[in-house]
C-alpha cells in the first residue's frame, strides 16, 4: 500500500499516514517500560539504573544510522514526489551502500571502545558490572538496526507506513516474552534482558528486509539499474550524513548530560532512568506525527505544490500543540504513580526526583512538539544544514546550562531538568523565526536536490 500525500485532504492524509507510525512507536515505547519494569523490580535498582544509562548510550548509537536513514528517507519521498523512478532507484543504491559501510564501522568502533563507556558516562563501579553485560549483547544488535530503520524509510517514503509498523509490533510484543524467558526461565540478569532485545530486533530487521524486496517496486532492479552513480552519492552524502549529524548531535547532548547525571549518584541515575521512559512515551506521537509531516512536505515539495505546504504546516502546528496540552495536563497530574509502576514505594526519594523532573518536563512539551516539526520541515525542504543548527542550538544550550546549573550548590540536579526546556524553546524561536524572513525563497525551488 502507498500513499500518495501531494493529492486530498492535507489534514487527513497526515493523520492517517502518521496513524501506524505514532502507534508503531508507542509499542516500541511500551516494550522500553516493560523492560524498565521488569528488569526494575525483578532485579533491583542498580540494574535498572545499568540499563537505562545503556539505554541513553544506545539511543546515540541508533540515531546515527536513524539519521542516515531518515535522510535517505527524505530524498527519497521528493524523488516520489517527482514520479522520478529512475532517480528512485539510483537513491535506493547509493543509500543503501553508503548506509551498510558506516553500519559496519559504527559497530566495530562500538566493541573496540566498550570499556571506556565506564569513564566517558561517569558509571559507578556496583553499577557498571550489570551495564557491561548489557551493553557487550546488545551492541550486537547494531545491524538489524540499520537494516529495520533503512527499511522502514524506504517504505514511508513512499506512502507505506503500515508494514514497518507490523515488523515493529511483531519485534515488540516477542521482545516482552523473551525478556520473562531469559530473565525469569533462564536467570540471566541485564544480559538476558538484552539477548531478549537482540533476537527481538533481528527478526523485525530481516523480516522487513525480506518484505521489501519481495513487494517493493522500486527494488526491482532490471540490468544496468543497480550502479552507483558518482552525483547521485554526494547528493546523498550530503543530505544523509547532515540528518545523521542532527540526530546525533541531539543524542550526544543527552549523553553528555547522562554523564553529569550519573555523577549525583545511584538514586538520581534510577529515578532519570524511569522518568525519561515516561517522558519518551508522552511525547513520541509528535516525534513521529513530525515524521509524518515531513514526508508529507518532502512529496509536496517534489510535486512543486508551495500552497499546500503552508496549508499543511499551519494544520499540523496546531495538531502538535493541542496534544501537547492534553499530554502535559495528564503527566501533572499523574507523574507520582507512573514513577511508582517502576519503583518500589518505599523509594521515596527515587520517585520525589522523578516526578520533579517530569513536572518541569511536562510542562514544555509543545516546545518541543514544535521542534519535531521544524526538523521534519526543513529536512524535507532539502535544508538538512538548518535542522543541524537547531539541534546544536537546542542540545548546546542543554548541556551547557546543565554543567552550569548543576554545580550551583542550591540547583543542583534540578538544573540539569530546567535546561532541557529552555532549549527546546530557544531553538524553536530560532527556526520560526528563520521560516518568517525566508519563507519565499525556502519554498522558490531555486534549490535542488
Amino acid at each position: 500500500m502507498q500513499t500518495d500525500m501531494t493529492h486530498g485532504p492535507i489534514m487527513k492524509s497526515m493523520l492517517i499516514f502518521a496513524a501506524p507510525m505514532v502507534l508503531g512507536n508507542l509499542l516500541q515505547q511500551c516494550y522500553n517500560i516493560a523492560d524498565t519494569l521488569i528488569v526494575g523490580r525483578y532485579l533491583g535498582s542498580d540494574a535498572l539504573a545499568a540499563v537505562g544509562s545503556s539505554f541513553t548510550l544506545m539511543t546515540f548509537l541508533t540515531s546515527i544510522l536513524l539519521g542516515l536513514c531518515m535522510g535517505s528517507g527524505a530524498f527519497f519521498s521528493i524523488r516520489f514526489g517527482e514520479k522520478d523512478e529512475t532517480g528512485l532507484k539510483d537513491g535506493i543504491c547509493a543509500s543503501f551502500l553508503l548506509i551498510l559501510l558506516l553500519t559496519a564501522v559504527l559497530n566495530i568502533i562500538a566493541f573496540i571502545l566498550l570499556d571506556k563507556v565506564k569513564i566517558f558516562m561517569n558509571i559507578p563501579p556496583d553499577i557498571w558490572d550489570y551495564m557491561r553485560d548489557y551493553l557487550a549483547v546488545i551492541f550486537c544488535g547494531i545491524f538489524a538496526t540499520f537494516l529495520y530503520n533503512y527499511f522502514s524509510s524506504l517504505l514511508r517514503a513512499v506512502g507505506n507506513s503500515v508494514v514497518p509498523l507490523v515488523f515493529l509490533a511483531i519485534s515488540a510484543v516477542l521482545n516482552i516474552g523473551l525478556d520473562f524467558l531469559f530473565v525469569f526461565g533462564f536467570k540471566r540478569g541485564t544480559a538476558g534482558a538484552a539477548e531478549a532485545t537482540l533476537i527481538a530486533q533481528y527478526i523485525a530487521g530481516i523480516g522487513i528486509a525480506v518484505y521489501s524486496v519481495k513487494y517493493v517496486p522500486y527494488l526491482k532492479f532490471k540490468k544496468g539499474e543497480l550502479r552507483i552513480r558518482r552525483g547521485v552519492m554526494k547528493n546523498i552524502m550530503g543530505f544523509s550524513i547532515l540528518t545523521c549529524i542532527q540526530q546525533s548531535v541531539m543524542n550526544l547532548g543527552i549523553l553528555l548530560v547522562q554523564g553529569i547525571i550519573n555523577s549525583f549518584g545511584a538514586s538520581v541515575m534510577t529515578a532519570f532512568a524511569a522518568a525519561v521512559k515516561i517522558d519518551a512515551f508522552a511525547y513520541m506521537p509528535v516525534q513521529d506525527f513530525g515524521n509524518a509531516f515531513s514526508t508529507f512536505i518532502a512529496q509536496n515539495y517534489g510535486a512543486k505544490k508551495p500552497e499546500r505546504i503552508r496549508s499543511g504546516l499551519k494544520y499540523a502546528a496546531a495538531v502538535s500543540i493541542i496534544f501537547c496540552a492534553v499530554i502535559s495536563a495528564a503527566i501533572w497530574i499523574f507523574a507520582q504513580p507512573l514513577m511508582m509502576l517502576f519503583v518500589n514505594a518505599e523509594e521515596t526519594a527515587i520517585i520525589a526526583e522523578g516526578v520533579r523532573y517530569l513536572h518541569i518536563e511536562g510542562t514544555f512539551y509543545f516546545g518541543i512538539g514544535c521542534l519535531f516539526l521544524l526538523y521534519g520541515f526543513y529536512r524535507a525542504l532539502g535544508r538538512p544544514r538548518m535542522s543541524v543548527v537547531l539541534t546544536v542550538l537546542s542540545l548546546g544550550t542543554r548541556v551547557l546550562l546543565a554543567y552550569l546549573l548543576s554545580a550551583v550548590p542550591e540547583v543542583g540536579v534540578t538544573g540539569i531538568w530546567w535546561s532541557v526546556p529552555i532549549g527546546w524553546l530557544l531553538a524553536d524561536a530560532v527556526g520560526i523565526a528563520y521560516y518568517a524572513i525566508g519563507k519565499k525563497s525556502l519554498l522558490s525551488y531555486e534549490y535542488k536536490l
